[in-house]
């Protein structure tokens, strides 16, 4: 498929609420494909339409140990529970990290690529990837949410950043 272009941080369609989809077709899971294209070229865990400059509400993530590619359309947590503080990047604020309070356990509703309803529990760092990615379809960026936020680089004259 396709290696798409991710807009970075500034760009207006990070801080939009995305658009509901109202049909899955053809031309949606070719977009869909080129998402998760994207993110595994970029070495990314989750991607949101946003991110790609689209205002439509689809994420992909793959926690890289063991839950596969997972692609949903119009995704909404349902249920949440506990807390964990981590580490998060993203792919749309290259270089930075700060640590985020998330819910320890999510419970997430949406709809796949061929159009199923599912439900899909999630604990660690996958409930982490499915809430940091939805934020995004919130019109949420993670350095609205993190502490200790800083720049890793390979100079190590570059200090955190807050």
């Amino acid at each position: 498929m396709a290696v798409l272009d991710i807009v970075k941080a500034g760009h207006p369609v990070l801080k939009q609420i995305a658009e509901p989809v109202e049909h899955v077709n053809k031309k949606l899971r070719a977009l869909i494909d080129n998402m998760s294209d994207t993110m595994y070229e970029t070495q990314g865990v989750g991607l949101a339409a946003p991110q790609i400059g689209e205002s439509l509400r689809i994420i992909v993530v793959d926690d890289q140990v063991g839950s596969g590619l997972i692609a949903l359309i119009n995704p909404e947590i349902t249920h949440a529970e506990g807390s964990q503080i981590g580490p998060e990047g993203c792919l749309s604020v290259p270089g930075y990290f700060g640590d985020v309070e998330r819910f320890e356990k999510v419970t997430v509703k949406g709809i796949t690529p061929h159009n199923k309803k599912v439900i899909i529990k999630a604990e660690g760092f996958l409930a982490r990837i499915f809430q940091h990615e939805i934020d995004h379809l919130e019109g949420h960026l993670f350095i609205e949410k993190a502490t200790n936020l800083r720049l890793i680089s390979d100079h190590p004259e570059e200090k955190e950043i807050v």
